[in-house]
């Protein structure tokens, strides 16, 4: 495959140049597959990475649990248009009755307007799920009402997973490795450390900002209260590529298994909810719809503690594209490399604006996270702060995400009306998945917009005085 060599190339200079550490990626075009591998999946013991090394799939795992979800729907266990409730009696949110408004369909097209996308309970084994149910309906509250609003959900996943439970009766790890891993031929999959130690498995690394030094991970996995939005499930290139192909192949797997029903598969590509806003894709059902210029991209990107994953399916180019890197600045060698594949895309449409920034400044929120928007020389400057709810959580998030904090402050130039753009970022190159460094304002409240949306997710404008 021509695209491998060039490929290779692309890999091998990236990695010399930034330090990652290692890559590995696959594509499936028109009946044949290819797999490269580069570099050390793990700095600390120097072992390589391999064609067939697993990794975790992070929120790629998102697409299995809707797929699970959709299984149940066309077996008349589930249905989407009723409320969550009517299932799972024990699902409630901390605002009384917010809940009840929150139908299946909302957990899995990330617009239940759940607030927990940095809610880390730490539990494992069967009840983990049980016990992030728990403490969602007693510390977790809502961004909007649902189907308001796009904003990407951990949470709505992890609803999903345990709802699954309760009208399979199975745990989460045994429906998903029945039902996805060995429909779809998903060979080299677990859900579990124990078992990925049996084997070739990379490790995340993190960089000294400093230096570009890369030091391995000390956490591998989240704990199981995250496993259906990805904290759990590893796996290889060639696994990913088989789970793209059943896309390809209207829920039909490699091994002619069917995975999905053609019209489950189709519900999955087809629009749900659509925001409007250059910085956020279109939604299908459990897939993000991701312009690439004139192309849409079925895909869904996966970070894990150190790592990040990608899955790309483009039906009419009739190609699946897998990747993943040990570090997370990996990230932007996927999108050029999926670029590479795709036809010519298109640079988005952006110009600088002139507008009155005044009513974009406040406090935003969600879930531990505030941030304060204020106007500093003409431009918009946000500053992130992470207010952890408890130690347990703050120790798990601080290793999920390498430390970090504090968290610079970053200014921002109009581009539109409600749009943003990174100052000093050249807009010609802001398409594909760089699109998610734009941030929007949404709403009118009093005095200016109700909601902010950056990397896909909301937070809510609090009254001026509030903490």
């Amino acid at each position: 495959m021509n695209d491998m060599a060039s490929m290779r190339e692309r890999v091998t200079a990236f990695c010399d140049t930034t330090k990652v550490p290692g890559y590995l990626a696959g594509v499936y075009r028109a009946g044949e597959h290819t797999i490269l591998a580069h570099g050390t999946a793990n700095v600390a013991t120097g072992a390589p990475m391999h064609e067939d090394t697993g990794f975790l799939f992070g929120s790629i795992t998102k697409i299995m649990t809707t797929t699970l979800v959709l299984q149940q729907v066309e077996r008349g266990t589930l249905d989407l248009d009723e409320p969550v409730v009517t299932y799972l009696p024990e699902f409630t949110l901390a605002a009384a009755g917010a809940a009840d408004k929150i139908r299946v369909r909302h957990l899995v097209t990330h617009t239940s307007g759940i607030d927990a996308d940095l809610y880390f309970p730490d539990a494992r084994g069967p009840g983990a799920l049980r016990v992030y149910l728990d403490g969602l309906g007693r510390q977790c509250g809502t961004l909007f009402e649902p189907g308001e609003y796009v904003s990407y959900s951990n949470g709505g996943m992890i609803v999903a997973g345990r709802l699954l439970e309760v009208v399979t009766g199975t745990p989460y790890h045994e429906l998903l490795e029945r039902e996805v891993y060995a429909r779809a031929g998903m060979t080299g999959s677990c859900t579990s450390a124990e078992e990925a130690i049996l084997r070739s498995t990379a490790v995340g690394h993190f960089p000294d900002p400093a230096t570009g030094e890369v030091r391995p991970t000390g956490m591998f996995m989240l704990p199981d209260t995250w496993a259906p939005a990805g904290s759990t499930p590893i796996g290889t290139i060639g696994d990913l590529l088989a789970l793209g192909r059943v896309h390809l192949a209207d829920g039909v797997s490699p091994s002619g298994a069917r995975v999905l029903s053609p019209e489950s598969t189709a519900r999955m590509r087809t629009v749900s909810h659509d925001l409007g806003t250059p910085n956020v894709p279109p939604v299908g059902t459990g897939w993000l719809l991701t312009p690439y210029g004139d192309t849409t991209v079925l895909s869904m990107s996966g970070a894990s503690p150190g790592g990040v994953a990608v899955l790309a399916v483009v039906p009419d180019q009739d190609l699946v594209f897998a990747a993943f890197g040990n570090d997370p600045r990996a990230l932007a060698l996927h999108d050029e490399l999926l670029r590479g594949l795709l036809p010519e895309v298109k640079t988005a449409d952006l110009e600088p604006r002139t507008i009155d920034l005044l009513p974009y400044a406040g406090t935003y929120r969600s879930n531990q996270l505030r941030v304060d928007v204020r106007i500093v020389d003409g431009q918009l400057e946000e500053q992130m702060t992470y207010e952890p709810a408890d130690e347990v959580q703050e120790g798990i998030f601080s290793r999920f995400a390498g430390g970090g904090f504090p968290i610079p402050a970053q200014r921002y130039v109009p581009v539109g009306e409600g749009l943003f753009a990174p100052a000093g970022m050249p807009l010609e190159g802001l398409d594909g998945h760089a699109r998610q460094l734009l941030v929007s304002y949404h709403g009118t409240g009093d005095g200016g917009p109700t909601h902010r949306c950056a990397g896909g997710r909301m937070t809510r404008r609090v009254p001026a005085g509030s903490r």
